[in-house]
């Protein structure tokens, strides 16, 4: 790859060298790369929207995960941030997010960085559908949900339980016979922003079943962050399946952040399935194999799991199937607990192979 100077790509687009400067530094330049006492980018670098504006701020509304979800990264994203390595390898130009969720890093990562190519995928199907349909079809899921909160935001309590039952079976009906669309992504929306503390928990036919939450006026229609979700994911590919289908798309060339089902620390925390399967021992078994087979391809790897240490310091799990790997620490909040007394500060891993 062929580097010009923060002069030169100044005078290529028309701006100061500071500003050139203050681009690179944020992160906001692929591939640039401080070298000495100064910044190169690469020759074929692209200009960055300028946010300042109020057009572009408009354009470049930075886009927030659109679901509540278990296990999701937020409180994490400045332990994570540091292993993004798009700033400092400039070789490194694609992103796979196997285990999605909720997607704050793949939206930290997709409001930073000009990358070029994403890929993400979940085995949850309902999930998968509905960032399909705020993809390419958001302004459809628009009217459905303007019309869900207009409606349920006039109901007394009552009268809300009864809608929200109403709808849960609804969303079931449509999961069960595998109707992907406009309504089960606005249902599911819906259910998220309606339900108790946001969770996503089916039983074991498979079926929806958490009850509705207290809020007074939840915001079902997010219209602003959703149409910023929709501008990100233009170029997304998004995929129904499980963590292994990746691998045709990860080669050296790719970051790749693995956020499977936690362990659980004791034996009655896995209280909440998001699909109708389990993830155990095996499974984080064979993902810890999957990942060496992609750590030989030379892609750049972090995976995230619970610390079975925080009950057992006898428990090497992780240590044992990550031998080699880097094992960090990091403090984090477990927000999503039905007893409060038992959300609070515990430790979680973040593994890499760099």
């Amino acid at each position: 790859m062929n580097y010009i100077s923060a002069k030169e790509t100044a005078t290529k687009w028309d701006i100061s060298q500071r500003r050139v400067a203050t681009l690179c530094s944020e992160g906001r330049i692929i591939g640039a790369m401080f070298v000495g006492n100064s910044w190169v980018i690469p020759c074929d670098a692209v200009k960055p929207m300028d946010a300042r504006t109020k057009a572009a701020s408009l354009i470049n509304n930075e886009a927030k995960p659109f679901l509540k979800w278990a296990g999701g990264k937020g409180q994490l994203l400045k332990e994570i941030e540091q292993y993004y390595p798009f700033t400092k390898d400039a070789t490194i130009t694609k992103y796979a997010e196997p285990f999605v969720g909720g997607g704050a890093v793949l939206f930290d990562i997709l409001n930073k960085f000009e990358l070029q190519e994403v890929y993400i995928s979940d085995i949850n199907a309902e999930l998968i559908n509905t960032y399909t349909i705020i993809r390419d079809d958001v302004n459809a899921l628009l009217d459905v949900l303007r019309r869900f909160e207009s409606d349920y935001l006039v109901l007394e309590n009552d009268e809300r339980k009864e809608t929200y039952l109403a709808k849960r079976a609804r969303f079931n009906e449509l999961k069960n016979k595998k109707e992907n669309g406009v309504e089960l992504a606005a249902l599911m929306i819906f259910l998220n922003k309606t339900c108790f503390n946001g969770l996503y928990r089916v039983n074991r036919k498979g079926e929806y079943n958490v009850p509705m939450g207290a809020y007074k006026n939840p915001l079902i229609c997010n219209e602003r962050n959703l149409k910023s979700v929709s501008n990100k994911l233009q170029n997304v590919k998004i995929v129904c399946g499980d963590y292994k289908k990746s691998d045709y798309f990860i080669d050296n060339k790719t970051f790749v952040y693995f956020d499977p089902p936690y362990r659980p620390l004791t034996p009655t925390a896995n209280f909440t399935s998001y699909t109708e399967g389990m993830f155990d021992d095996k499974n984080q078994l064979e993902l810890a194999k999957f990942i060496q087979e992609l750590d030989k391809k030379g892609a750049k790897i972090v995976a995230s799991n619970s610390d079975p240490k925080n009950t057992d310091e006898d428990d090497s799990f992780f240590d044992d199937i990550y031998i080699g790997q880097n094992i960090k620490r990091v403090f984090a909040t477990r927000m999503i607990n039905r007893n409060s007394d038992k959300r609070g500060k515990i430790n979680e891993l973040l593994i890499s192979n760099f």
